[in-house]
């Protein structure tokens, strides 16, 4: 997500809250923020880059996932990860056949097939690394796929037969992105078009 995550919330002289706290407080919450072992961290707003290319993929996927068992979620779906507690929100996720969900509340998914992050200056290693270590731990998760908002750079991590993960990057404007968890091919110009870069 191209949001800066800034340090955890005390809130009520509070430091370590319960998974039910945290959930409470985001329902009353105007703003969106991930959960993480007790802490809540505050989510700040994206770039004009960042917009453009979510709505661009999400659009592409839109509309070739009609007629698949598969679903893309735009960065307001909440993603849950029981194994690490981590509860984040992916600026897109893509869910393939039966949505499950914590508790069955239809907010909280558990079972993404893919990820893909829009990455920014403030965000990218964050994404690269801690978070990227978190998602492993969801077991339905079969790609994840990072996409700069600064340059033309797509990083893709996939699952093999050997069940490791295996990364294959994109960097220039006539190739096509492959999203085998979906068997769709996305090119590159679809999802840049209309972003401009700074010189």
């Amino acid at each position: 997500m191209d949001t800066e995550v800034r340090e955890p919330l005390v809130a009520y002289g509070k430091k370590n809250f319960t998974v039910d706290e945290y959930l409470q407080w985001e329902q009353e919450s105007g703003w969106k923020h991930e959960y993480y072992q007790g802490a809540i961290f505050a989510m700040s707003g994206a770039k004009i880059n960042h917009n453009i290319i979510s709505v661009n993929v999400l659009t592409f996927l839109k509309q070739r996932l009609s007629a698949k068992s598969c679903r893309p979620f735009n960065s307001d779906q909440r993603i849950y990860i029981p194994g690490n507690t981590l509860f984040t929100y992916p600026d897109i996720s893509i869910v393939c056949g039966e949505i499950i969900t914590l508790d069955n509340d239809e907010k909280n998914i558990l079972n993404p097939s893919a990820i893909i992050e829009v990455l920014s200056n403030s965000t990218k290693s964050y994404d690269r690394g801690d978070k990227f270590k978190l998602y492993r731990d969801i077991q339905s998760l079969k790609e994840y796929i990072l996409i700069d908002s600064e340059n033309i750079t797509v990083e893709t991590f996939r699952i093999n037969r050997h069940d490791h993960w295996e990364l294959e990057e994109y960097k220039k404007i006539d190739d096509a992105l492959s999203i085998q968890a979906v068997q769709l091919s996305l090119p590159l110009s679809e999802i840049y078009e209309g972003v401009k870069f700074k010189s």
